[in-house]
């Protein structure tokens, strides 16, 4: 008789999770993002001489939505590797109030690229689409940021 009770209580734990599924409650959903950006920070880390492969970039921007709020409503943190001497190999954090998103891919022209939105917290949680970075001025180096979210 207790063989018959733990056959049962041992269906029970393998199926409940089938009974209510195994996807996230939260969910981006189609959204477009446009905000922009200022550059605070640059540095490079050479390997060798400069310009070589393997050399990395970090870089620090203020983010704004000024149909908000003028002030800074957030900030993205980027690190690149440079896998020719122009192409580079880039992961992107970026803080917004409700929320992360993680960006990466490779850019070659850094005044027009785009790059795969590859996830998020919160609000941006299983966060899929594409990030389309325009530069509009070089000192300091302002973007329009354009997130188009999928998912």
């Amino acid at each position: 008789m207790r063989r018959v009770y733990m056959v049962g209580f041992l269906a029970a734990c393998i199926s409940a999770p089938f009974a209510y599924g195994w996807a996230s409650s939260a969910s981006t959903g189609p959204a477009t993002i446009r905000i922009t950006s200022r550059e605070v920070s640059r540095v490079r880390m050479p390997v060798g001489a400069p310009g070589r492969i393997g050399d990395t970039e970090i870089v620090r921007q203020n983010l704004f939505n000024k149909r908000i709020k003028r002030q800074p409503i957030g900030h993205a943190d980027s690190v690149c590797t440079y896998v020719t001497s122009q192409t580079r190999s880039c992961s992107v954090t970026i803080f917004l109030p409700k929320g992360r998103l993680v960006a990466g891919g490779s850019i070659r022209f850094p005044e027009f690229y785009e790059l795969a939105v590859l996830g998020g917290t919160r609000r941006f949680d299983n966060a899929r689409g594409t990030l389309t970075a325009i530069r509009t001025t070089r000192r300091p180096r302002r973007y329009i940021l354009v997130f188009r979210l999928t998912g």
